[in-house]
This record gives structure tokens, sequence and C-alpha cells, in this order.
């Protein structure tokens, strides 16, 4: 399973003809969303490939508690993609746009109650994760680890 933040590094490197394609502005609503609770982040970067999990796939054991709000968050895609709310490729987690609030003085995201069920599944597990970002600590070391280390 190719991870969301996988998908967000590759889409920042490629030229885009219209920034208004839906997957790109799914993508980069999660971008904004950890912005929020983190302003001074490099979301792309920080990331795109850190840990067994941030990044390409996932496997093995996390590396530290960032690398486990990735595990839980690529588990949250899979579980959307099973959630009888969504439907298949119409409500893919890596499309699907949603509304949510950002409240920069207290770093909050709210996901907002006109969504549908699956678009506040969805917008859930994008807010869970950047909560959890911002609660983790970033180790240098857990950059782009080897993936013979995630066992």
């Amino acid at each position: 399973v190719t991870s969301f933040l996988s998908i967000v590094a590759a889409l920042q490197s490629l030229p885009f003809q219209s920034t208004q394609s839906l997957d790109y502005k799914a993508l980069n609503q999660f971008r904004r969303m950890i912005l929020c609770v983190m302003p001074d982040s490099w979301p792309v970067f920080d990331y795109a490939d850190y840990g067994c999990y941030c990044g390409k796939g996932g496997s093995g054991t996390p590396v530290d508690d960032l690398d486990r709000c990735c595990q839980v968050h690529d588990q949250c895609y899979s579980d959307a993609m099973q959630h009888p709310e969504c439907w298949p490729i119409i409500d893919n987690p890596y499309t699907e746009l949603y509304d949510y609030s950002c409240d920069k003085k207290n770093r909050k995201v709210t996901c907002s109650d006109e969504n549908d069920e699956c678009e506040m599944f969805i917008c859930e597990c994008d807010r869970k994760a950047a909560e959890c970002f911002a609660r983790s600590h970033w180790n240098p070391d857990h950059e782009h680890l080897p993936s013979d280390q995630c066992h």
C-alpha cells in the first residue's frame, strides 16, 4: 500500500498544468492541515521519507512515535477505503475533498459538520495525523531510513 505522504512527495516534484486537479487539492489540503498545527514545519520534506511508514509504503515496526503517526494514518486510509459510507474510487481518501477550519491562534483543526460521513472519516484521519505529528519528535536519524531496517 502506497502511503499518503509518499504520494505527496511525488506530486510535489511533478510539474502541474493545473493545480485544480482533485488529487492535488486533496493532498494539499492535508499539507495545509499539518501547517495549521505546525506552522513552522515543511510537511513535504519532513514526512515524505521518514522511518518505516512516512513515505513509500510501510512495513515492520515503527521506529518512533512520529513513524507510528504515519502507520496509524496509513491504516486509517485503508479503513476509509473499506468504510460502508465511502464509495470505492469516488471516495478515495487520496482524492476526497472535505471541509475543515483552522484556528491558527490555538493551532487546532476542526472537521466541519457539513462533511458527509465518508468525508468526515477521512478528515478525521488527516486531523489526527496532523495533531500526532505536532506531538511527536522529528529525529534526523530516522530520515531516509533504509527499508532493510524496517523489521
